[in-house]
């Protein structure tokens, strides 16, 4: 393969094989490893139940906190299983920490009676041991659904139901105000202790997968992640080998590549020359402007626009990071608290490229046909007005569900979602954003097949063409239906970053 000529290593018949060879390759492990998230996910129990009996959580209660997490702004204030933000902990490893120091306590009070000292070196390893065996086996009974926890877990677990109530259903008292600032939690969003009382739901079920062991195992669901040595959670053999071969892979993958560029740039350099020689003009010096073509310039003032407020928000969000509420001194926390500023940073982002693809796709296909079609630019205007109402909506939607301003049904359909990067509800992110695309490709697919002025090569046609068809397919995945099946997809993809590292 080395020495070859372009055409020759690059044959139209040998590109469509790589491509089929890497697709084949590409979603086998994506659909293997899908498959085996799925199989090896942690089950969400009907009950959580102590052994004198009493109901400590419900299933509901559990799907319930998912929405209030992702209402106050999920992976963008702090994370679940590693994935999120890095301002506030990540929740599972604190409720599990928590947990481990409560249940350790519970234990040495119940053996030294009245008379309480703090727990010596020897005592604490013998009690790490009561811990572990306490917190790892898998009591998950799948005939019933039910998880069953022994009394004295059950009386850690309200101690650290109660720390989150006062974190997030209080703050009119010092306690519950220095807590917030240790968690650089915003200070003037609150929730109903009802609603805290389900979020812990939601935490101890996370944490209950970080630390039990799967059926039939020695690693829990999430691959003994977190470390934490209090419950024996340390990084498993696996993890180690599979970490190495994935880095091994890139370096050795990546470095194969330079090296056969290098190895045969010489050959193909004439390749970079076109075959009629370099234009003694520029083509485009000519081109007829359509009012198509010109009423795109507003797509790309926006994109500068939403570049503008990406860095500046970036600026918002880094300060948040360093000065927990504050920029420069000033609480701007009280108006974009920094779930939201990182929202927007990240959405930005999104918003930006998506909207310079649409606008040049609409500006090249008229260029390449020579024409507009019959109400092309009053497609441009609209799909353009469909854009603003995406952004600004998003954002006022995102603001409001963060803030309370909405019930859990609202906040699903318009508010917040909790997963970084698309957390716009599923009324804008569905519904407008499958139809501007789609609007966007018949606009493009008219202005193509239009008759043409000039000669145009059909590669680059169908190309664009592609391009804008394709998009809508590629949102279809999140029209789940119903606001727990979207949830639920939430947790496999939560799982499955946990399962894989």
């Amino acid at each position: 393969m080395f020495d070859k000529d372009y055409d020759v290593t690059f044959s139209l018949k040998r590109l469509w094989i790589l491509l089929g060879v890497g697709m084949v390759l590409a979603f086998g492990v994506l659909l293997f490893f899908g498959a085996e998230i799925y199989r090896m996910k942690p089950p969400i129990p009907n009950m959580v139940v102590s052994d004198s009996g009493d109901v400590i959580y419900t299933k509901d209660d559990i799907e319930e906190g998912q929405n209030v997490w992702q209402s106050l702004g999920g992976m963008q204030q702090g994370s679940i299983w590693g994935h999120g933000s890095y301002v506030a902990p990540d929740w599972s490893t604190d409720w599990l920490h928590r947990e481990a120091l409560a249940l350790r306590d519970v234990f040495h009070r119940a053996r030294v009676g009245t008379g309480y000292t703090p727990p010596s070196d020897e005592q604490k390893a013998f009690l790490q041991v009561l811990i572990e065996e306490e917190m790892r086996r898998n009591r998950y009974n799948p005939a019933n659904e039910t998880i069953t926890i022994s009394d004295d877990r059950a009386t850690a677990v309200k101690q650290v139901e109660d720390h989150f109530t006062r974190l997030f259903a209080s703050y009119d008292n010092i306690d519950g105000q220095n807590l917030r600032d240790d968690y650089a939690f915003p200070p003037n969003i609150l929730i109903t202790p009802e609603q805290a009382q389900k979020l812990s739901a939601f935490f101890f079920w996370t944490s209950w997968s970080s630390v039990t062991n799967r059926p039939d195992d020695t690693i829990t669901y999430t691959s003994n992640w977190p470390h934490e040595p209090l419950v024996g959670n340390q990084p498993s053999g696996a993890a180690f080998i599979w970490t190495i071969i994935s880095i091994l892979l890139l370096l050795g993958c990546a470095g194969a590549l330079c090296f056969y560029y290098v190895r045969q740039y010489d050959l193909w350099r004439e390749r970079i020359i076109p075959e009629g020689g370099a234009a003694a003009k520029n083509p485009l010096a000519n081109v007829k402007i359509t009012p198509s073509m010109r009423a795109t310039a507003k797509y790309f003032w926006v994109v500068v626009g939403l570049m503008i407020a990406q860095v500046a928000l970036g600026i918002l969000t880094a300060h948040y990071a360093v000065e927990g509420q504050d920029l420069y001194g000033i609480p701007l926390a009280e108006i974009i608290p920094y779930s939201i500023s990182r929202t927007w940073h990240t959405q930005l982002a999104v918003f930006w490229i998506a909207t310079a693809w649409l606008g040049t796709g609409l500006f090249m296909a008229p260029l390449l046909s020579g024409k507009d079609p019959a109400y092309q630019t009053l497609g441009v205007n609209f799909l353009w007005i469909c854009l603003i109402i995406i952004v600004v909506g998003s954002f006022a939607g995102e603001w409001l569900g963060v803030n309370q301003f909405f019930s859990r049904t609202m906040n699903f359909w318009f508010g917040h979602q909790g997963y970084e990067y698309v957390d716009l509800g599923p009324f804008l992110a569905d519904l407008p954003l499958h139809r501007a695309p789609a609007l966007a490709g018949a606009c493009t697919a008219c202005a193509l097949s239009s008759p043409q002025r000039r000669p145009q090569p059909q590669p680059y046609r169908l190309d664009i063409a592609l391009c804008h068809r394709n998009r809508p397919a590629l949102r279809c995945w999140s029209v789940l239906g119903a606001e727990h099946a979207y949830q639920r997809y939430g947790i496999l993809a939560l799982v499955g970053g946990a399962f894989m590292g």
